[in-house]
């Protein structure tokens, strides 16, 4: 008797060990993203119809499959802070093709961005004011731009630009004020985003050379590249050696790897070619600034402006480099440089350069 309460016992354990082990197996199985993306119907009129963040919207908490990710240097956009995540269907993933191209996405893929800034006077509160999102269809990338409402629990669709004045305290306990501006879709987001020759819109930041440094996931610090090919969202072929865009703040680095990271991050996505800026000469791509005549060192310009003598950048002459110029107004709105998305000025940038021309 003793003998088969025990054989009974050690069955018993047995079962109930395969069905934890079934459990848990199905568990994983079954854990799948929640985000919606029904193609035949984006852009979704709210964002929250997305499914990207779980829990309250304005605490960008990503759901499952949506991961966060950075680049090493950042366009400037109004001191706004930003946020990047990217989003795959399951069982698809995105490819490699050079060190300074986008990555090839899959169709269906999301990427999401958005901006917003901390310490909003007059309560020191944090407001989201916009998210962009780029997503690939069949044939070739849609725009959609989404306004957060001032309660902050959702933000709904827009094409027309928007206006809001916005006060934030920066890192330094100084009140900056800023009448910002969301782009015009497709129009504005075409200027950056668009191939001027094929007329398809395209991603800008996510290149390998810009992910190849760390990022402080929920987990822990991790590569970017490694983590995307960790989850299942980029094929494991990539080079050993990448070229790498660094952080244009982290003086550590030389200030010829500084300037041209800032470069590639804030003016290369028009001055290549098929860009809105083809016709110049000027390349600023980190992989074609290795050469300092593609950044305008000692070349003349293609225009004039009142009181410089025409060289684009003068080597170790900050106040006759048109460059610098174009890069430290915010009033002139025939120079200003970029173009759009800015109002103010950058000062840390200007001072970058600054250090770039004397340094020439």
């Amino acid at each position: 008797m003793i003998k088969v309460q025990k054989i009974a016992v050690f069955v018993l354990i047995v079962f109930l060990s395969l069905c934890y082990a079934c459990s848990s197996s199905d568990e994983e199985y079954i854990e799948v993203s929640p985000v919606v993306m029904d193609l035949t119907v984006v852009p979704y009129p709210k964002l929250s119809d997305y499914k990207f963040f779980e829990g309250e919207l304005k605490n960008l908490n990503p759901s499952y499959g949506v991961i966060p990710y950075k680049p090493a240097s950042e366009l400037f956009s109004e001191y706004a802070l930003k946020k990047r995540f990217i989003w795959m269907p399951n069982g698809t993933k995105a490819s490699y093709t050079s060190d300074g191209e986008i990555l090839n996405l899959p169709v269906g893929a999301a990427l999401i961005k958005v901006f917003y800034y901390d310490n909003v006077q007059p309560n020191n509160t944090t407001q989201i004011i916009e998210t962009r999102i780029m997503i690939r269809k069949s044939d070739g990338w849609v725009f959609a731009e989404y306004i957060w409402n001032t309660q902050q629990t959702d933000a709904f669709l827009e094409t027309a630009q928007t206006n809001r004045t916005i006060s934030w305290k920066d890192e330094n306990n100084v009140i900056q004020t800023v009448d910002y501006r969301t782009p015009i879709v497709d129009a504005d987001c075409f200027r950056c985003h668009g191939n001027i020759t094929t007329l398809q819109k395209i991603p800008i930041g996510i290149k390998p050379q810009n992910l190849n440094t760390n990022y402080t996931y929920s987990e822990g610090s991790k590569n970017q590249l490694s983590k995307l090919i960790e989850f299942g969202y980029l094929e494991n072929n990539l080079p050993s050696t990448i070229v790498s865009t660094v952080n244009y703040k982290d003086a550590s680095n030389s200030i010829d790897h500084r300037v041209r990271s800032y470069f590639d991050a804030n003016c290369a996505h028009c001055h290549i070619n098929d860009g809105e800026a083809a016709h110049l000469s000027l390349r600023f791509a980190f992989n074609e600034t290795t050469n300092p005549v593609m950044m305008g060192v000692g070349v003349n310009a293609e225009h004039f402006v009142p009181g410089y003598t025409g060289r684009i950048v003068q080597p170790n002459n900050v106040a006759q480099s048109i460059l610098h110029y174009r890069v430290n107004t915010h009033t002139d709105n025939f120079y200003i440089m970029p173009p759009l998305g800015r109002t103010i000025k950058h000062t840390e940038g200007v001072q970058l350069i600054e250090d770039w021309i004397n340094s020439l």
